[in-house]
């Protein structure tokens, strides 16, 4: 289901705009549609109120909770049915009221460190089912951010994460920089979002400052020139305000030399960026990887500080449940195909 879609439902029902944003207010921040002061009685015209307990069932089968993983770290992986029977995966991030939800069923980059590309893509997800994962996020705790780094590339499913992220930026509550939209890079990104109303922060999936080595590791991610990728990325970076959040996946031996970080510090060095080193989480089926050591993680994170490119060294979320990169997802299948 797409936004759009329900929004000309809600029209046919007899809603104007403002009782359009009631219905999608309360739907994505999970309240009752009778909830707040004003009685929907006196309020909402009385075909759409007719109509709303079986559209809020509905909407309720978007995104229902197969199984929750929690971690040691304080995150929940979330494994989700869609009502076509796909499942795909959320998380509920540690620090803060965060939450990652997913804009496909697979992906067709192909990331060579990642679970989730094993398959491809399967289908798109609608822009409801992209709010529905907040809405069904929000029945537990509050969400207050709202990253697109799920399963999926959104680049490829961009018309339906833009009409998510607009509706959560306006309808939501969820703070502009608070909502992050990641890509590999695709020309289209650096094209739409500066036409947005709700203009996100913007992540560049990079994991390496060296073209070749890029193409091997993103097979099928377009060929764009690195330093072109970051270039466009900075310059909508300083019309929102919010700096580039640049992804990197530490793999040991692939992309943690010492040619990196000297690649890092020509790339970024006084750049509008922020470096987010993630080290490697564990897949099934990728052996070949591994994460370097704690030792290796921390000097690489302090030398490049101390360069002068701005550095977090983060946790993949739900590593001691072996939960990242589709492995719920990938799990559930080989029990049904078993």
């Amino acid at each position: 289901m797409r936004l759009a879609d329900l929004r000309h439902r809600l029209r046919a029902l007899g809603a104007n705009p403002a009782h359009e944003r009631h219905v999608l207010r309360r739907w994505a921040h999970a309240k009752p549609q009778d909830s707040g002061r004003r009685r929907i009685d006196d309020y909402l015209p009385r075909t759409l109120r007719q109509a709303l307990p079986a559209l809020t069932d509905e909407l309720a089968t978007l995104a229902r909770l197969h199984s929750e993983h929690p971690a040691a770290d304080g995150s929940a992986r979330l494994l989700i049915v869609l009502n076509d029977g796909q499942t795909i995966e959320a998380v509920r991030l540690p620090r803060g009221e965060g939450l990652c939800v997913s804009t496909q069923v697979g992906c067709a980059v192909g990331c060579t460190f990642c679970m989730t590309g094993k398959s491809g893509l399967l289908r798109q997800l609608g822009s409801a089912e992209i709010v529905a994962q907040v809405a069904l996020a929000r029945q537990q705790r509050p969400v207050h951010k709202v990253v697109f780094m799920g399963m999926g590339e959104p680049a490829h499913n961009l018309d339906n994460v833009l009409e998510a992220i607009d509706l959560l930026g306006q309808e939501g509550g969820i703070g502009h920089k608070n909502l992050v939209f990641s890509t590999v890079g695709d020309a289209r990104v650096f094209e739409r979002l500066p036409q947005g109303t709700v203009k996100p922060a913007l992540a560049l999936s990079l994991h390496t400052t060296d073209d070749a080595k890029r193409e091997r590791l993103l097979p099928r991610a377009p060929r764009i020139a690195i330093a072109e990728l970051v270039d466009r990325a900075e310059q909508y970076a300083r019309v929102t305000g919010y700096p580039i959040q640049v992804q990197w996946t530490l793999m040991a031996g692939v992309n943690d030399g010492d040619d990196e970080i000297e690649g890092i510090v020509t790339l970024l060095k006084g750049r509008y960026a922020i470096l987010n080193m993630i080290p490697y989480n564990r897949v099934d089926g990728f052996d070949r990887l591994e994460r370097p050591s704690a030792e290796r993680c921390t000097a690489i994170f302090r030398a490049l500080n101390q360069r002068g490119v701005l550095t977090r060294l983060r946790q993949s979320a739900g590593q001691d449940v072996d939960a990242g990169c589709g492995q719920l997802r990938s799990r559930v299948i080989a029990v049904r195909a078993a």
